[in-house]
């Protein structure tokens, strides 16, 4: 597996689990009870904790990229390889 592809399948990985971490102990401003007033939406997060979410998905993705390289590197499942010219 090539670095570009290594890169490319990390940064899939990283924002797949984004996707799947970025609600866990989101509390909205509606179920907090604060009113957010002209204009404001309710179902917006109160504080989203981005940092930490990140500092999260990126150990998941470490994790299960670890897994994917595994089961690529021990032949389980193959690349298919692109010809030379590209």
């Amino acid at each position: 597996m090539s670095g570009f592809t290594s890169v490319a399948m990390f940064l899939t990985i990283w924002w797949t689990v984004l996707f799947v971490v970025l609600p866990w102990g989101t509390v909205t401003h509606a179920e907090a009870g604060i009113d957010k007033g002209d204009g404001g939406d309710p179902g917006a997060p109160v504080d989203p904790k981005l940092k930490q979410k990140f500092l999260i998905t990126t150990g998941i993705s470490i994790v299960v990229f670890g897994i994917v390289w595994l089961v690529i590197w021990s032949g389980v499942i193959k690349l298919p390889s692109l010809p030379s010219g590209y």
